[in-house]
């Protein structure tokens, strides 16, 4: 990845994909999760915190068997069936992985499932050779397969499910006399004794990432499945190729997205929400009716109220819109109440930093604020009180009152004309 970051903690639809992995595994209730992890354990530890998963420690890379060998500690005692992920495999389906477990217990003669794909170009994946009814007759790596072998399409995606009782018993018998001189997880598979099993995913499935290209990939496949499943479930998308979601994106029916639409996490949208072109969202809640954008940024602590609006070039940060509201143009709202009915003028602003702190804006129901106004907060705006355009607001504004807070126009008739003949007149001296 030419990174600072583990592997494993790049993201797909934001989330790290080793959280994605564990995500799907937490549908399963499994009883203990190990992580095994060489170098940057401690970002992968804190990653992890609270998941459940407790890290093992793998000193020397000395291969996919050695890797699984390092978790015998953390499950001593355990008696159950284990299954073997990979945490740059993030898109794994909790349905792949009960079926896996499934297929392992279907006799007392199975050793391991193990779970194959048939990828368009099975390039230089190890091969998975069966002799009926999905009985693996041999698995080979593929810098150790002949000719032969290497015709065969169905491939070894690494991911394994196999009993606690066997597991350790089996990686004390393998060795390492290959060609990269590792120990190989699936030698488990040919050694002598019971037989093992494959299951085959979609190749989107297993998608690992090794690189920034490989993740652009397993990104898009996972936005092409998202953007159907939304559609599914009764949401328009105009151009579904260019709305991006996030792992947790929540989207009611009869939702209305336009182009260029970007859900960063923590999104819920309920029916009957238009999301106009180029609006980018993140950490928002969106009440039913409400209509978003174009060009607007919602972030996070953003509560769009019913039937709310809010429009081109509008920024709202931590702050809520009663049933209603309307901020239709070129304003920030950020730390602040907006009551039910309220209007926002246009080039209105919420000054709520003042370089330490931040601070509240109250504005009541029914309130009007005129265009251009800034709110010096913490202030509040009763309800049906009117702020006229262009006010600078430091203090309370009572109900129903009228708050004008600018200088007194005056005009100089004639001044622009002498002013401009002043002006030419130096020029022309120089």
């Amino acid at each position: 990845m030419k990174s600072a970051k583990h592997k494993v903690l790049h993201p797909v639809a934001g989330r790290p994909m080793l959280l994605h992995l564990l995500s799907s595994i937490a549908e399963l209730k499994p009883e203990r999760q190990v992580v095994v992890v060489g170098a940057g354990r401690e970002q992968v530890e804190a990653a992890v915190y609270g998941t459940g998963a407790v890290i093992a420690v793998q000193e020397q890379q000395l291969g996919t068997g050695h890797a699984v060998a390092q978790a015998h500690d953390a499950l001593a005692g355990f008696a159950g069936d284990i299954l073997i992920l990979y945490g740059d495999v993030p898109l794994v389906r909790p349905e792949t992985m009960r079926a896996m477990l499934d297929r392992l217990n279907q006799g007392d003669d199975m050793r391991a499932v193990v779970l194959g794909f048939r990828p368009e170009d099975a390039a230089a994946y190890g091969r998975i050779i069966t002799s009926g009814q999905g009985v693996i007759s041999k698995m080979v790596e593929y810098k150790d397969a002949d000719a032969n072998e290497r015709a065969v399409t169905l491939c070894n995606s690494g991911l394994m499910a196999v009993r606690s009782t066997d597991l350790f018993v089996l990686l004390d018998q393998i060795g390492n006399d290959n060609a990269a001189g590792e120990y190989y997880l699936p030698d488990i598979v040919m050694l002598p004794g019971a037989q093992s099993a494959v299951i085959e995913a979609e190749a989107w499935e297993v998608a690992g990432v090794n690189s920034r290209v490989e993740q652009a990939v397993v990104e898009a496949a996972w936005q092409d499945r998202r953007r159907s499943e939304a559609m599914r479930e009764g949401a328009t998308l105009i151009a579904p190729e260019t709305v991006f979601f996030a792992y947790d994106t929540v989207l009611g029916r009869d939702v209305l997205v336009e182009p260029n639409v970007v859900f960063g996490p923590g999104v819920t949208v309920a029916d009957n929400v238009v999301i106009h072109a180029f609006s980018h969202l993140e950490g928002a809640t969106i009440d039913t009716g409400a209509e978003i954008g174009p060009y607007a940024r919602l972030r996070p602590g953003a509560k769009i109220g019913p039937n709310a609006k809010v429009g081109n070039f509008v920024e709202v940060k931590k702050a809520e819109l009663g049933e209603g509201a309307k901020v239709n143009h070129l304003s920030y709202i950020g730390d602040a109440n907006i009551g039910a009915r309220a209007n926002v003028g246009a080039g209105t602003i919420t000054c709520n930093y003042d370089g330490f702190f931040k601070y509240r804006t109250e504005i009541g129901a029914g309130a009007f604020i005129g265009s251009n106004s800034a709110l010096v907060a913490p202030v509040t705006i009763g309800d049906g009180a009117i702020v006229a355009a262009g006010s600078v607001v430091t203090k309370a504004v009572d109900a129903d009152a009228l708050c004008l807070v600018r200088p007194a126009q005056e005009a100089k008739p004639g001044w622009a004309a002498r002013f401009r003949a002043r002006m030419q007149a130096r020029k022309a001296a120089k």
